[in-house]
């Protein structure tokens, strides 16, 4: 079973149609959305972990290019910069999923990309702009 996460992009014209019911009907997948902005008419955004074997994940983004969506991984929207980061830990302390954490005997920041939700909590934290999320 392969498992990513995706970042999508809905065009106005498709932010109402059911494209992750697809994912589950017609393509046997299993997603879980991280994280979505849809609003009917405008441009949209989701972010989604996929779980599938390899030709159902490979037939499942097909579709979703072929409705018109911009399909991509989102394996680097977290980004830190580790110039501006001073390790002081605000952004643990908000982090859900203990996705960022302290080295307690390096006092360094940690991330583990595989369990961020992309919530921006961290982002918002932080008092020196050190994390960002790009889309």
């Amino acid at each position: 079973m392969a498992r990513k996460r995706l970042d999508l992009t809905f065009p106005p014209r498709q932010s109402l149609k059911p494209v992750i019911y697809h994912l589950v009907k017609d393509y046997d997948l299993v997603p879980n959305i991280l994280r979505a902005q849809i609003h009917p008419a405008q441009e949209g955004r989701m972010v989604l972990e996929v779980t599938g074997t390899k030709e159902d994940f490979a037939a499942g983004v097909a579709f979703l290019e072929g409705q018109g969506l911009i399909v991509n991984e989102a394996a680097s929207d977290i980004v830190l910069d580790e110039e501006r980061c001073v390790n002081c830990g605000l952004c643990t302390a908000v982090c859900k999923p203990d996705a960022l954490t302290l080295d307690p005997e390096a006092q360094t920041l940690c991330f583990d990309k595989d369990k961020c939700v992309y919530c921006e909590a961290c982002v918002i934290a932080c008092p020196r702009r050190a994390i960002t999320l790009t889309f």
